[in-house]
């Protein structure tokens, strides 16, 4: 029996990866009695003459969308235009992957498309990620970027036709990933990558996950919120209560905060969506 890891699945093929060599592998039976699936990124036990996989080893972490599991940092690969910025994914983005306890890192596509009169506007809103402590790139910085892969496994993720694709075929030639265009129509892009795969890039794993344009935070309870807006954090002990969520009592610094300008208003906001989305649901998301 020997070790290795998934690092593709197509229909019910996993291509698990050992000392450099791929097996392409079936899942066995009782998995489906187990309600276990194997996902990219698994360490699994497997038969390398059978190829049939025997073993999933304990996950540290796992995505339900996109299904990747043992992931150690995302890159967030966010638009400011074709598709516009959408400052609400971006932040629910961060907030599941701070859930999930992977590090999120930014990274910013498609500034040249701005007008100078938009580049000024937009400004702000990108300088303050960086400013409240998120690690933050643009698509320019390449060598900086695929810096950040060594042994590590990275999962690239973000809104539909932000650019995934196209920028790790930069900083990898040998790709060939399939790009897509924006339907002007709709401001969507195709969902170009229609597999989830760990490709080898540098000294690490990268994953190219489907786009998507709405994301769930299974698990996560309403109070858990305001822990993952990080820059809350510094102020929570300020609030009259200490069971503060920022959304209703007038003695809230949180609130004082956004009013004064140091914390950024459309943060403010999306925070009290998602706070709204809970109260709606009956289960944790």
């Amino acid at each position: 029996m020997e070790q290795g890891r998934i690092i593709k699945l197509v229909s019910n093929d996993y291509t698990v990866l050992k000392d450099g060599k791929e097996y392409v592998c079936k899942s066995r039976g009782k998995f489906r009695k187990m309600k276990l699936s194997p996902l990219v990124g698994d360490i699994v036990k497997f038969d390398q003459e059978q190829r049939y996989i025997l073993e999933v080893c304990p996950r540290k972490n796992e995505l339900v969308r996109p299904p990747v599991s043992n992931v150690d940092q995302v890159v967030i690969i966010t638009s400011v235009k074709e598709p516009d910025l959408q400052t609400n994914l971006l932040d629910k983005l961060l907030l599941t992957v701070s859930y999930h306890r992977m590090k999120p890192i930014i990274c910013f596509t498609k500034l040249d498309l701005l007008t100078e009169e938009e580049c000024e506007k937009i400004k702000p809103i990108l300088q303050y990620y960086e400013k409240i402590g998120y690690e933050v790139y643009f698509n320019t910085e390449l060598e900086e970027i695929a810096s950040l892969f060594e042994e590590k496994v990275t999962v690239f993720t973000g809104q539909s036709g932000a650019g995934k694709s196209t920028l790790l075929n930069r900083l990898d030639t040998k790709l060939h990933l399939a790009t897509g265009e924006i339907s002007l129509a709709l401001g969507r892009g195709r969902h170009t990558t229609r597999h989830v795969e760990l490709l080898p890039i540098g000294n690490g794993l990268v994953a190219d996950t489907p786009g998507f344009s709405s994301i769930s935070f299974r698990g996560m309870k309403k109070q858990e919120l305001k822990d993952h807006f990080i820059e809350f954090e510094k102020y929570q002990s300020e609030c009259k209560y200490k069971d503060c969520m920022h959304d209703k009592d007038d003695h809230c610094k949180i609130k004082e905060l956004v009013k004064e300008g140091t914390i950024l208003k459309s943060r403010y906001e999306n925070y009290i969506k998602f706070l709204r989305e809970k109260e709606m649901e009956k289960e944790s998301w």
